[in-house]
Protein backbone atom coordinates (compact mmCIF):
# COMPACT_ATOMS: atom_id res chain seq x y z
CA UNK A 1 0.00 0.00 0.00
CA UNK A 2 1.64 3.39 -1.22
CA UNK A 3 1.40 6.22 1.25
CA UNK A 4 -1.50 8.40 -0.47
CA UNK A 5 -3.60 5.11 -0.70
CA UNK A 6 -2.89 4.69 3.10
CA UNK A 7 -3.65 8.78 4.05
CA UNK A 8 -6.83 8.75 1.55
CA UNK A 9 -8.05 5.91 3.27
CA UNK A 10 -7.69 6.86 6.73
CA UNK A 11 -6.77 10.16 6.60
CA UNK A 12 -10.18 10.63 8.37
CA UNK A 13 -8.95 8.15 11.66
CA UNK A 14 -5.50 10.16 11.56
CA UNK A 15 -7.36 13.64 11.58
CA UNK A 16 -9.68 12.59 14.36
CA UNK A 17 -6.82 10.81 16.93
CA UNK A 18 -4.82 14.39 16.18
CA UNK A 19 -7.33 16.47 17.13
CA UNK A 20 -8.70 14.32 20.06
CA UNK A 21 -5.05 14.31 21.07
CA UNK A 22 -4.49 18.11 20.78
CA UNK A 23 -7.85 18.49 22.97
CA UNK A 24 -6.85 15.69 25.59
CA UNK A 25 -3.14 17.13 26.30
CA UNK A 26 -3.63 20.81 25.22
CA UNK A 27 -4.68 21.78 28.38
CA UNK A 28 -3.41 19.03 30.19
CA UNK A 29 -0.04 19.33 29.27
CA UNK A 30 0.57 22.20 27.18
CA UNK A 31 -0.45 24.74 29.80
CA UNK A 32 1.53 25.18 33.31
CA UNK A 33 0.37 27.82 35.91
CA UNK A 34 3.81 28.96 37.68
CA UNK A 35 4.26 31.64 40.49
CA UNK A 36 6.09 34.44 39.73
CA UNK A 37 8.78 36.53 41.27
CA UNK A 38 5.87 39.29 42.43
CA UNK A 39 3.85 36.13 43.99
CA UNK A 40 1.46 36.11 40.56
CA UNK A 41 0.05 33.09 39.45
CA UNK A 42 0.82 33.03 35.47
CA UNK A 43 0.31 30.72 32.54
CA UNK A 44 2.77 29.24 30.80
CA UNK A 45 2.45 27.34 27.78
CA UNK A 46 4.21 24.47 26.33
CA UNK A 47 3.61 24.02 22.60
CA UNK A 48 6.32 21.91 21.87
CA UNK A 49 5.65 19.04 24.23
CA UNK A 50 2.60 18.92 23.01
CA UNK A 51 3.56 19.24 19.45
CA UNK A 52 5.85 15.57 20.44
CA UNK A 53 2.75 13.83 22.54
CA UNK A 54 0.63 14.70 19.08
CA UNK A 55 3.11 12.93 16.73
CA UNK A 56 3.74 9.88 19.07
CA UNK A 57 -0.14 9.43 18.69
CA UNK A 58 -0.19 9.92 15.00
CA UNK A 59 2.65 7.23 14.67
CA UNK A 60 1.06 4.80 17.10
CA UNK A 61 -2.33 4.77 15.25
CA UNK A 62 -0.51 4.22 11.75
CA UNK A 63 1.31 1.71 13.20
CA UNK A 64 -1.90 0.17 14.15
CA UNK A 65 -3.45 0.94 10.80
CA UNK A 66 -0.90 -0.72 9.22
CA UNK A 67 -1.15 -4.21 11.26
CA UNK A 68 -4.49 -4.40 11.24
CA UNK A 69 -4.71 -3.55 7.31
CA UNK A 70 -1.99 -5.89 6.62
CA UNK A 71 -3.47 -8.21 8.81
CA UNK A 72 -7.51 -8.07 7.09
CA UNK A 73 -4.93 -9.02 3.92
CA UNK A 74 -3.32 -12.11 5.46
CA UNK A 75 0.05 -10.43 5.46
CA UNK A 76 0.30 -10.23 9.19
CA UNK A 77 1.24 -13.33 11.75
CA UNK A 78 1.60 -11.14 14.68
CA UNK A 79 5.33 -11.91 14.19
CA UNK A 80 5.47 -15.17 13.94
CA UNK A 81 7.48 -16.51 10.98
CA UNK A 82 10.09 -12.78 11.88
CA UNK A 83 10.46 -14.61 15.43
CA UNK A 84 10.65 -18.09 14.32
CA UNK A 85 14.51 -18.24 14.30
CA UNK A 86 14.67 -16.73 17.11
CA UNK A 87 12.33 -18.37 19.26
CA UNK A 88 13.98 -22.18 17.62
CA UNK A 89 17.63 -20.84 18.65
CA UNK A 90 16.54 -20.10 21.84
CA UNK A 91 13.99 -22.97 22.72
CA UNK A 92 16.92 -25.02 23.97
CA UNK A 93 18.01 -22.44 26.36
CA UNK A 94 14.31 -22.29 27.48
CA UNK A 95 14.43 -25.53 29.87
CA UNK A 96 16.68 -23.71 31.77
CA UNK A 97 15.07 -20.32 32.04
CA UNK A 98 13.81 -21.25 35.46
CA UNK A 99 17.23 -21.97 37.10
CA UNK A 100 19.03 -19.45 35.45
CA UNK A 101 15.90 -17.05 36.35
CA UNK A 102 15.90 -18.23 40.02
CA UNK A 103 20.00 -18.02 40.28
CA UNK A 104 20.23 -14.42 39.15
CA UNK A 105 17.45 -13.35 41.96
CA UNK A 106 19.70 -15.29 44.38
CA UNK A 107 22.98 -13.26 43.15
CA UNK A 108 20.76 -10.16 42.40
CA UNK A 109 22.67 -8.10 45.37
CA UNK A 110 25.67 -9.60 44.55
CA UNK A 111 25.75 -8.42 41.07
CA UNK A 112 24.58 -4.46 42.50
CA UNK A 113 27.64 -4.46 44.96
CA UNK A 114 29.98 -5.63 42.24
CA UNK A 115 28.50 -3.86 39.31
CA UNK A 116 27.74 -0.71 40.94
CA UNK A 117 28.90 -0.39 44.65
CA UNK A 118 27.57 -0.82 47.96
CA UNK A 119 26.11 3.18 47.76
CA UNK A 120 23.39 2.01 45.02
CA UNK A 121 22.46 -0.91 46.95
CA UNK A 122 19.68 0.30 49.01
CA UNK A 123 18.36 2.31 46.18
CA UNK A 124 18.92 -0.38 43.25
CA UNK A 125 17.65 -3.24 45.36
CA UNK A 126 14.42 -1.79 46.91
CA UNK A 127 13.48 -0.01 44.01
CA UNK A 128 14.62 -2.89 41.31
CA UNK A 129 14.08 -5.98 43.81
CA UNK A 130 11.87 -5.67 46.64
CA UNK A 131 9.08 -3.38 44.67
CA UNK A 132 9.14 -5.37 41.75
CA UNK A 133 9.13 -9.21 43.83
CA UNK A 134 6.03 -7.58 45.97
CA UNK A 135 3.87 -7.28 42.93
CA UNK A 136 5.00 -10.59 41.13
CA UNK A 137 3.97 -12.09 44.42
CA UNK A 138 0.73 -10.00 44.28
CA UNK A 139 0.26 -11.07 40.53
CA UNK A 140 0.28 -14.79 41.78
CA UNK A 141 -2.15 -14.54 44.25
CA UNK A 142 -4.60 -12.28 42.17
CA UNK A 143 -3.70 -15.36 39.17
CA UNK A 144 -4.93 -18.04 41.29
CA UNK A 145 -8.64 -16.17 41.69
CA UNK A 146 -8.33 -14.78 38.16
CA UNK A 147 -6.09 -16.73 35.99
CA UNK A 148 -7.13 -20.36 37.36
CA UNK A 149 -10.68 -19.90 38.46
CA UNK A 150 -11.91 -17.51 36.38
CA UNK A 151 -13.44 -15.30 38.95
CA UNK A 152 -12.78 -11.44 37.61
CA UNK A 153 -11.38 -9.39 41.52
CA UNK A 154 -11.56 -5.78 41.48
CA UNK A 155 -11.01 -5.38 45.63
CA UNK A 156 -7.83 -7.69 45.12
CA UNK A 157 -5.82 -4.79 47.13
CA UNK A 158 -7.93 -4.95 50.39
CA UNK A 159 -6.30 -8.47 51.37
CA UNK A 160 -3.14 -6.25 51.19
CA UNK A 161 -4.39 -4.07 53.15
CA UNK A 162 -6.05 -6.30 56.04
CA UNK A 163 -2.52 -7.75 55.86
CA UNK A 164 -1.00 -4.47 56.19
CA UNK A 165 -2.92 -3.14 58.74
CA UNK A 166 -3.11 -6.76 60.98
CA UNK A 167 0.51 -6.82 61.16
CA UNK A 168 1.13 -2.84 62.40
CA UNK A 169 -2.25 -3.26 64.80
CA UNK A 170 -0.61 -7.03 66.00
CA UNK A 171 2.77 -5.14 66.36
CA UNK A 172 1.47 -2.69 68.27
CA UNK A 173 -0.88 -3.73 70.51
CA UNK A 174 0.36 -7.06 71.39
CA UNK A 175 3.95 -6.69 70.81
CA UNK A 176 3.88 -9.54 68.47
CA UNK A 177 6.93 -10.04 65.96
CA UNK A 178 6.90 -9.97 62.21
CA UNK A 179 7.46 -13.76 61.54
CA UNK A 180 4.41 -14.41 64.63
CA UNK A 181 2.23 -11.90 62.76
CA UNK A 182 3.17 -12.83 59.11
CA UNK A 183 0.76 -16.06 59.45
CA UNK A 184 -2.12 -14.16 61.16
CA UNK A 185 -2.20 -11.71 58.90
CA UNK A 186 -2.54 -14.23 55.75
CA UNK A 187 -5.05 -16.15 57.71
CA UNK A 188 -7.43 -12.66 58.48
CA UNK A 189 -6.86 -12.37 55.20
CA UNK A 190 -8.02 -15.38 53.69
CA UNK A 191 -11.26 -15.36 56.27
CA UNK A 192 -12.58 -12.09 54.42
CA UNK A 193 -11.96 -13.79 51.44
CA UNK A 194 -13.85 -15.98 52.45
CA UNK A 195 -16.55 -13.51 53.68
CA UNK A 196 -16.52 -12.16 50.31
CA UNK A 197 -16.83 -15.47 48.21
CA UNK A 198 -20.45 -16.16 50.41
CA UNK A 199 -22.46 -13.32 48.93
CA UNK A 200 -21.06 -13.37 45.42
CA UNK A 201 -21.46 -17.67 44.75
CA UNK A 202 -24.08 -16.49 42.26
CA UNK A 203 -22.23 -13.70 40.26
CA UNK A 204 -19.95 -14.03 37.72
CA UNK A 205 -18.56 -11.74 34.81
CA UNK A 206 -19.01 -8.07 35.26
CA UNK A 207 -21.52 -8.41 38.58
CA UNK A 208 -19.07 -10.29 40.08
CA UNK A 209 -16.31 -7.52 39.05
CA UNK A 210 -18.77 -4.48 40.79
CA UNK A 211 -18.88 -6.47 44.16
CA UNK A 212 -15.43 -6.88 44.47
CA UNK A 213 -14.57 -3.30 43.58
CA UNK A 214 -17.43 -2.15 46.03
CA UNK A 215 -15.78 -4.59 48.89
CA UNK A 216 -12.05 -3.37 47.98
CA UNK A 217 -13.47 0.63 48.08
CA UNK A 218 -14.94 -0.11 51.69
CA UNK A 219 -11.98 -1.52 53.36
CA UNK A 220 -10.17 1.43 51.80
CA UNK A 221 -12.41 3.60 53.31
CA UNK A 222 -12.81 1.98 56.88
CA UNK A 223 -9.37 2.31 57.05
CA UNK A 224 -9.16 5.77 56.60
CA UNK A 225 -12.32 7.16 58.33
CA UNK A 226 -11.88 4.58 61.38
CA UNK A 227 -9.33 6.45 62.97
CA UNK A 228 -10.11 5.41 66.36
CA UNK A 229 -8.98 1.59 65.05
CA UNK A 230 -6.33 2.45 62.04
CA UNK A 231 -5.17 5.51 62.84
CA UNK A 232 -7.44 7.11 59.95
CA UNK A 233 -5.18 9.04 57.15
CA UNK A 234 -2.47 9.66 59.82
CA UNK A 235 -1.75 6.04 58.90
CA UNK A 236 -0.22 3.77 61.33
CA UNK A 237 3.62 3.19 62.76
CA UNK A 238 4.76 -0.64 62.10
CA UNK A 239 7.80 -1.95 63.19
CA UNK A 240 10.40 -2.45 61.23
CA UNK A 241 11.76 -6.00 60.42
CA UNK A 242 14.54 -7.98 62.34
CA UNK A 243 16.35 -10.82 62.03
CA UNK A 244 14.59 -13.10 64.51
CA UNK A 245 14.75 -10.06 67.42
CA UNK A 246 18.16 -8.76 65.92
CA UNK A 247 17.93 -4.99 64.58
CA UNK A 248 19.29 -3.40 61.97
CA UNK A 249 20.97 -0.73 63.86
CA UNK A 250 24.58 0.23 64.78
CA UNK A 251 23.37 -0.88 68.39
CA UNK A 252 25.68 -3.40 70.76
CA UNK A 253 23.40 -5.72 69.68
CA UNK A 254 22.19 -5.24 66.59
CA UNK A 255 23.21 -6.76 63.48
CA UNK A 256 26.97 -6.00 62.85
CA UNK A 257 27.57 -6.38 66.17
CA UNK A 258 26.06 -10.17 65.61
CA UNK A 259 28.03 -10.44 62.50
CA UNK A 260 31.15 -9.55 64.12
CA UNK A 261 30.89 -12.00 67.07
CA UNK A 262 30.00 -14.45 64.69
CA UNK A 263 33.10 -14.01 62.10
CA UNK A 264 35.19 -13.48 64.97
CA UNK A 265 34.03 -17.13 66.55
CA UNK A 266 34.79 -18.48 62.98
CA UNK A 267 38.28 -16.98 62.49
CA UNK A 268 39.73 -17.73 66.16
CA UNK A 269 38.16 -21.52 65.40
CA UNK A 270 40.66 -21.37 62.70
CA UNK A 271 43.63 -19.41 65.12
CA UNK A 272 42.67 -16.05 62.88
CA UNK A 273 42.08 -12.67 64.43
CA UNK A 274 39.08 -10.19 65.04
CA UNK A 275 37.00 -9.52 61.97
CA UNK A 276 35.37 -6.40 62.43
CA UNK A 277 31.97 -5.96 60.43
CA UNK A 278 30.91 -2.16 60.07
CA UNK A 279 26.81 -1.31 60.08
CA UNK A 280 25.89 -0.53 56.75
CA UNK A 281 22.08 0.67 55.64
CA UNK A 282 22.40 -2.02 53.31
CA UNK A 283 22.27 -4.67 55.66
CA UNK A 284 18.41 -4.41 56.34
CA UNK A 285 17.43 -3.70 52.29
CA UNK A 286 19.52 -7.19 51.77
CA UNK A 287 17.43 -8.87 54.48
CA UNK A 288 14.56 -7.65 53.05
CA UNK A 289 14.42 -8.37 49.61
CA UNK A 290 15.50 -12.41 50.64
CA UNK A 291 12.35 -12.31 52.95
CA UNK A 292 9.75 -11.09 49.97
CA UNK A 293 11.82 -13.68 47.79
CA UNK A 294 11.21 -16.77 49.74
CA UNK A 295 7.79 -15.44 50.24
CA UNK A 296 7.21 -14.86 46.50
CA UNK A 297 8.71 -18.43 45.90
CA UNK A 298 6.44 -19.92 48.18
CA UNK A 299 3.28 -18.94 46.43
CA UNK A 300 4.74 -20.17 43.31
CA UNK A 301 5.25 -23.45 44.80
CA UNK A 302 2.03 -23.54 46.47
CA UNK A 303 0.01 -22.54 43.50
CA UNK A 304 1.93 -24.83 41.06
CA UNK A 305 1.57 -27.82 43.54
CA UNK A 306 -2.24 -27.06 43.89
CA UNK A 307 -2.92 -26.43 40.02
CA UNK A 308 -1.94 -30.11 39.69
CA UNK A 309 -4.35 -31.39 42.62
CA UNK A 310 -7.73 -32.21 42.38
CA UNK A 311 -8.61 -28.61 43.73
CA UNK A 312 -6.62 -26.84 40.94
CA UNK A 313 -8.03 -29.17 38.45
CA UNK A 314 -11.93 -27.90 39.96
CA UNK A 315 -10.60 -23.78 39.02
CA UNK A 316 -9.77 -24.78 35.99
CA UNK A 317 -12.89 -26.69 35.13
CA UNK A 318 -15.13 -23.40 36.86
CA UNK A 319 -12.73 -21.25 34.86
CA UNK A 320 -13.69 -22.84 31.28
CA UNK A 321 -17.72 -23.75 32.29
CA UNK A 322 -19.65 -23.28 35.14
CA UNK A 323 -22.44 -25.44 33.86
CA UNK A 324 -20.28 -28.11 32.90
CA UNK A 325 -18.80 -28.43 35.70
CA UNK A 326 -21.56 -28.35 38.17
CA UNK A 327 -22.62 -31.42 35.44
CA UNK A 328 -19.74 -32.88 36.64
CA UNK A 329 -20.54 -33.22 40.08
CA UNK A 330 -17.81 -30.52 41.13
CA UNK A 331 -18.52 -28.44 44.46
CA UNK A 332 -18.87 -25.17 42.68
CA UNK A 333 -19.50 -23.46 46.55
CA UNK A 334 -16.24 -24.56 47.97
CA UNK A 335 -14.38 -24.36 44.82
CA UNK A 336 -14.85 -20.98 44.43
CA UNK A 337 -14.42 -19.90 48.42
CA UNK A 338 -11.11 -22.16 48.16
CA UNK A 339 -9.69 -19.69 45.43
CA UNK A 340 -10.85 -16.53 47.13
CA UNK A 341 -9.17 -17.85 50.16
CA UNK A 342 -6.12 -18.79 48.74
CA UNK A 343 -5.94 -15.81 46.59
CA UNK A 344 -6.46 -13.11 49.54
CA UNK A 345 -3.92 -16.03 51.74
CA UNK A 346 -1.00 -14.31 49.34
CA UNK A 347 -2.27 -11.00 49.41
CA UNK A 348 -2.01 -10.76 53.20
CA UNK A 349 1.52 -12.13 53.77
CA UNK A 350 2.44 -9.80 50.82
CA UNK A 351 0.13 -6.58 52.81
CA UNK A 352 2.45 -7.95 56.17
CA UNK A 353 5.69 -7.67 54.16
CA UNK A 354 4.89 -4.33 52.85
CA UNK A 355 3.86 -3.01 56.15
CA UNK A 356 7.13 -4.12 58.08
CA UNK A 357 9.06 -2.27 54.82
CA UNK A 358 7.48 0.45 55.29
CA UNK A 359 7.27 0.91 58.71
CA UNK A 360 4.48 2.89 58.16
CA UNK A 361 0.96 1.72 56.95
CA UNK A 362 -2.04 4.34 55.92
CA UNK A 363 -5.12 3.87 53.28
CA UNK A 364 -3.71 5.45 50.31
CA UNK A 365 -1.54 3.43 49.34
CA UNK A 366 -4.47 1.00 48.83
CA UNK A 367 -6.93 2.36 46.12
CA UNK A 368 -8.31 1.01 43.47
CA UNK A 369 -5.89 1.77 41.38
CA UNK A 370 -3.22 -0.76 43.05
CA UNK A 371 -5.71 -3.47 42.29
CA UNK A 372 -6.44 -2.37 38.50
CA UNK A 373 -2.60 -2.52 38.32
CA UNK A 374 -2.49 -5.75 39.49
CA UNK A 375 -5.27 -7.38 37.60
CA UNK A 376 -2.97 -5.73 34.45
CA UNK A 377 -0.01 -7.89 35.54
CA UNK A 378 -2.15 -11.03 35.50
CA UNK A 379 -3.92 -10.25 32.32
CA UNK A 380 -1.03 -9.18 30.32
CA UNK A 381 1.48 -11.69 31.67
CA UNK A 382 -1.08 -14.55 30.45
CA UNK A 383 -3.54 -15.52 33.00
CA UNK A 384 -2.68 -18.96 34.74
CA UNK A 385 0.88 -18.23 33.74
CA UNK A 386 3.21 -17.67 36.58
CA UNK A 387 6.15 -17.22 34.38
CA UNK A 388 4.64 -14.62 32.40
CA UNK A 389 3.50 -12.24 35.31
CA UNK A 390 6.54 -12.31 36.41
CA UNK A 391 7.44 -10.87 33.27
CA UNK A 392 4.61 -8.45 33.63
CA UNK A 393 5.07 -7.27 37.06
CA UNK A 394 9.10 -6.76 35.65
CA UNK A 395 8.00 -4.77 32.84
CA UNK A 396 5.51 -2.81 34.54
CA UNK A 397 7.34 -1.75 37.93
CA UNK A 398 10.64 -1.38 36.76
CA UNK A 399 9.16 0.36 33.52
CA UNK A 400 7.83 3.32 35.88
CA UNK A 401 10.98 2.71 37.89
CA UNK A 402 13.51 3.50 35.41
CA UNK A 403 11.58 6.51 33.96
CA UNK A 404 13.36 7.98 37.00
CA UNK A 405 16.49 7.68 35.85
CA UNK A 406 15.69 9.19 32.25
CA UNK A 407 17.40 12.55 33.30
CA UNK A 408 18.47 13.07 29.87
CA UNK A 409 15.44 13.81 28.78
CA UNK A 410 15.34 16.96 30.48
CA UNK A 411 17.83 18.11 28.15
CA UNK A 412 15.00 17.96 24.99
CA UNK A 413 11.88 18.90 27.24
CA UNK A 414 13.46 21.34 29.52
CA UNK A 415 14.37 21.40 32.73
CA UNK A 416 10.96 20.81 34.80
CA UNK A 417 10.34 18.32 32.37
CA UNK A 418 9.44 14.84 34.60
CA UNK A 419 9.32 11.69 33.05
CA UNK A 420 7.73 9.80 36.08
CA UNK A 421 4.69 12.15 35.78
CA UNK A 422 3.86 10.45 33.07
CA UNK A 423 4.32 6.83 33.93
CA UNK A 424 0.58 6.12 33.89
CA UNK A 425 -0.19 7.45 30.38
CA UNK A 426 3.09 5.30 29.26
CA UNK A 427 1.62 2.72 30.96
CA UNK A 428 -2.16 2.77 28.93
CA UNK A 429 -0.05 2.87 25.85
CA UNK A 430 1.59 -0.07 26.44
CA UNK A 431 -1.36 -2.17 27.45
CA UNK A 432 -2.91 -0.86 24.23
CA UNK A 433 -0.15 -2.34 22.28
CA UNK A 434 0.42 -5.54 23.78
CA UNK A 435 -3.22 -6.23 23.75
CA UNK A 436 -3.47 -5.60 20.07
CA UNK A 437 0.08 -7.80 19.34
CA UNK A 438 -0.38 -10.25 21.96
CA UNK A 439 -3.81 -10.22 23.23
CA UNK A 440 -3.84 -13.69 25.25
CA UNK A 441 -0.53 -12.20 27.35
CA UNK A 442 3.50 -12.46 27.22
CA UNK A 443 2.68 -16.24 27.90
CA UNK A 444 -0.09 -17.73 26.01
CA UNK A 445 0.34 -21.31 25.94
CA UNK A 446 0.21 -23.62 29.26
CA UNK A 447 1.65 -26.87 30.41
CA UNK A 448 -1.58 -29.17 30.91
CA UNK A 449 -1.43 -30.87 34.49
CA UNK A 450 -2.92 -34.46 32.68
CA UNK A 451 -1.64 -35.99 29.75
CA UNK A 452 -1.74 -38.75 27.55
CA UNK A 453 1.55 -40.48 27.05
CA UNK A 454 3.73 -37.15 26.57
CA UNK A 455 3.19 -33.49 27.71
CA UNK A 456 3.04 -31.07 25.37
CA UNK A 457 2.15 -27.36 25.52
CA UNK A 458 -1.47 -25.98 25.14
CA UNK A 459 -2.18 -22.76 23.17
CA UNK A 460 -4.30 -20.44 24.54
CA UNK A 461 -6.62 -20.34 21.74
CA UNK A 462 -7.81 -23.61 21.77
CA UNK A 463 -10.07 -22.99 25.17
CA UNK A 464 -12.59 -20.93 25.77
CA UNK A 465 -11.14 -18.22 28.24
CA UNK A 466 -7.89 -17.73 26.22
CA UNK A 467 -5.94 -20.55 28.81
CA UNK A 468 -5.18 -23.95 28.99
Amino acid sequence: MSASSFIKNNGKILLASGLVAIGIFGPLVGLKSEQNMANELILVTRPELVAWIVLAVLAMVAAVLVVRSMRDAGKFDGGTKLLAPISNALAPAVRYLPGTGLALLIGFPLIIYYGLGAGMMPKWIDNFGILILIYVMLGWGLNIVVGLAGLLDLGYVAFYAIGSYAYALLSLHFGWSFWLCLPVAGILAAFWGILLGFPVLRLRGDYLAIVTLAFGEIIYLVAKNWSDFTGGGAGISAPRITFFGIKFDASPDGFAAWMTWLFTSISHTFGGGDVLVSPAPWYRTVFLYYVILALALLTAFVTTRLRRLPIGRAWEALREDEIACRSLGINTVSTKLTAFAVGAFFGGLAGAFFGARQGFVDPEGFKFIESAIILAIVVLGGMGSLIGVAIAAAALQGGTELLRELSFLKSIFGEDFKPELYRMLIFGLAMVLIMLWKPRGFVSTREPTAFLKERKSVSGSHVKEGHG
